[in-house]
């Protein structure tokens, strides 16, 4: 935590990344605690970003007074995004870093943590491009230590937030990204969490159709319990949104819908 700090007062003025999630929630607060108004938050808002993400952020602007700018990354323009090529958060990142340049020149800040240098993360590279910071590496923070520093802040609604990667996520490598497709899958992942309780739900947008991930224990007591019901429900979501197709269920497995070999 003192690490962290030192970072921030160090930088002095800072334009960070919010995406909604605990990791760049948890970076907002502490920076603005430290900076005030010489931190400045950037969210972009895009088919890809579920509404309820943009919701936690304009609230807690509000509440604790962010200086905050939504903007559009422009992602959705950009033909080596929509592809969904093996890098797609490249473009991603890209872009939005792109766009937060162009509005400030401030140090950026992301909210990568030391976990994320495990996995393939080709938004790195794009972060490179722009000078990006990630204090949470310097520091050597974890995901389990954010979420301890989002408890310690008392930020009750974040710290315990389940891992939410963008909507975008959940297509397959190769399937083109369109916002009716992302609209199709948060529809459905709303309806499962509600109707299950279940805290990860992923709908995997394959090529054979649709794949509803969820945490092991939840798919037994649901394979227990029986499917008819919600599978007519999702049906119909499907069918809402010009989807006619198979729906399946399985067991989550994180990135089950990333190529990488492709």
């Amino acid at each position: 935590m003192a690490g962290l700090n030192e970072i921030l007062r160090a930088v002095e003025r800072v334009s960070i990344a919010v995406s909604g999630g605990v990791d760049s929630m948890t970076l907002a607060y502490a920076a603005h605690r430290q900076l005030g108004k010489d931190a400045a938050m950037f969210h972009a808002i895009s088919p890809a970003v579920p509404p309820e993400a943009t919701e936690r952020v304009r609230r807690y602007a509000e509440a604790y007074g962010w200086t905050l700018k939504i903007i559009d990354a422009g992602e959705f323009s950009d033909e080596e995004y929509l592809a969904n090529p093996v890098n797609r958060c490249y473009f991603c990142k890209f872009n939005l870093y792109g766009a937060i340049r162009s509005q400030s020149q401030n140090c950026i800040l992301s909210g990568t943590n030391l976990d994320d240098l495990a996995d393939y993360r080709p938004g790195l590279q794009a972060a490179e491009s722009f000078g990006v910071r990630h204090p949470y590496v310097e520091c050597r923070i974890d995901k389990a230590m954010v979420r301890e520093i989002a408890k310690t802040f008392e930020l009750d609604d974040v710290y315990e937030l389940p891992a939410s990667p963008c909507l975008s996520s959940r297509i397959e490598t190769g399937i083109r990204v369109d916002a009716l497709k992302l609209r199709l899958v948060h529809a459905i992942e709303q309806c499962v969490r509600e109707k299950l309780l279940a805290a990860t739900v992923r709908c995997r947008v394959r090529r054979n159709g649709l794949v509803i991930e969820l945490d092991k224990d939840v798919y037994e007591k649901f394979l227990a319990g029986g499917m008819g019901l919600l599978r007519n429900e999702l049906g119909q979501i499907g069918v809402d949104h010009g989807y006619i197709g198979s729906v399946d269920f399985a067991i989550y497995k994180m990135g089950s819908a990333f190529l990488r070999d492709q």
